[in-house]
């Protein structure tokens, strides 16, 4: 994470930056540290929504 700015953080991946909600991130990250992210498909809520379109 490279820093934050008001309540989003910039995260850098692979020479990009992007903005994420802070309130994602872990209560003590600061500027510097490193963190992953595990993003996941969740098949029973997508169902379910399918449903309801």
């Amino acid at each position: 994470m490279d820093r934050f700015e008001g309540d989003m953080a910039v995260i850098e991946y692979n020479g990009k930056t992007f903005d994420l909600p802070r309130e994602l991130l872990p209560v003590g990250a600061k500027g510097g540290d490193v963190v992953r992210f595990h993003i996941e498909i969740d098949r029973a809520a997508t169902e379910e929504r399918r449903k309801k379109i």
